[in-house]
């Protein structure tokens, strides 16, 4: 088990940092009723005023998706907590600049004060990211420090070609870092009683055929507003 402390990253990861931005527009600094004017059609992100675009899932994202979400959503009925999928607005810091909203693949929120019309404003309290090769970078990294800082209690980070997690549990003013492997079961921190067979996870996704091109292959390069 690796512990980082609060804002602490390995250097490699650091200089890894350049190249996980996934198409940014750096030009201008936007915020959340930026973010809300934009009628482009694409699905977009903002980290500290900076947008980002993003690209559409595979099939191996969706399978795992919609399996992890049938088991958090069947474990949640009756209780307060709720879970939600992809697109659905995240404002980390809708109280102060409001200049970074995230869209997880799948979030966990208790506190349902945090929860609107438009989305969540405010730390969901377990974020779930699942991987791909051209946003790995970018959700281990760039994500993860906004997520800590923000002040999310439970990270889960999905491999799907390798089959694997990594689960970063907030806990006495650190990130516990936990690697599971394909065959293993994860205990659900911030949801004492549910636990997440992996097994069941994997079983349905799909093995990219040999050559072809993936969804996330290409990303959008234009600006929001199209110039």
């Amino acid at each position: 088990m690796t512990i980082y402390r609060e804002g602490e990253a390995h250097a490699s990861e650091l200089r890894e940092s350049a190249a996980a931005k996934l198409s940014p527009q750096e030009e201008e600094h936007y915020t959340y009723a930026d973010y809300c004017a934009w009628d482009d059609g694409k699905r977009w992100e903002l980290i500290d005023g900076i947008a980002y675009a993003m690209a559409a899932p595979s099939p191996a994202h969706q399978d795992i998706s919609m399996e992890l979400a049938f088991r958090f959503r069947s474990f949640l009925q009756g209780k307060p907590c709720k879970v939600y999928a992809a697109p659905f607005d995240v404002r980390l810091n809708a109280d102060a600049a409001d200049d970074t909203v995230v869209q997880p693949d799948l979030l966990v929120v208790c506190d349902r004060s945090k929860l609107d019309d438009k989305g969540c404003k405010g730390a969901p309290d377990l974020v779930v990211e699942i991987l791909s090769p051209s946003t790995a970078g970018y959700d281990r990294i760039v994500k993860f420090q906004q997520y800590l800082k923000a002040g999310v209690k439970e990270y889960w980070m999905v491999y799907p070609e390798e089959k694997n997690v990594q689960v970063c549990v907030w806990k006495d003013g650190q990130y516990f870092i936990m690697a599971y492997a394909e065959t293993d079961t994860i205990p659900v921190s911030v949801l004492p009683g549910l636990e997440i067979r992996l097994p069941d996870v994997f079983v349905e996704v799909l093995t990219p055929v040999e050559g072809a091109v993936s969804a996330d292959a290409a990303e959008a390069t234009i600006s929001p507003s199209g110039s």
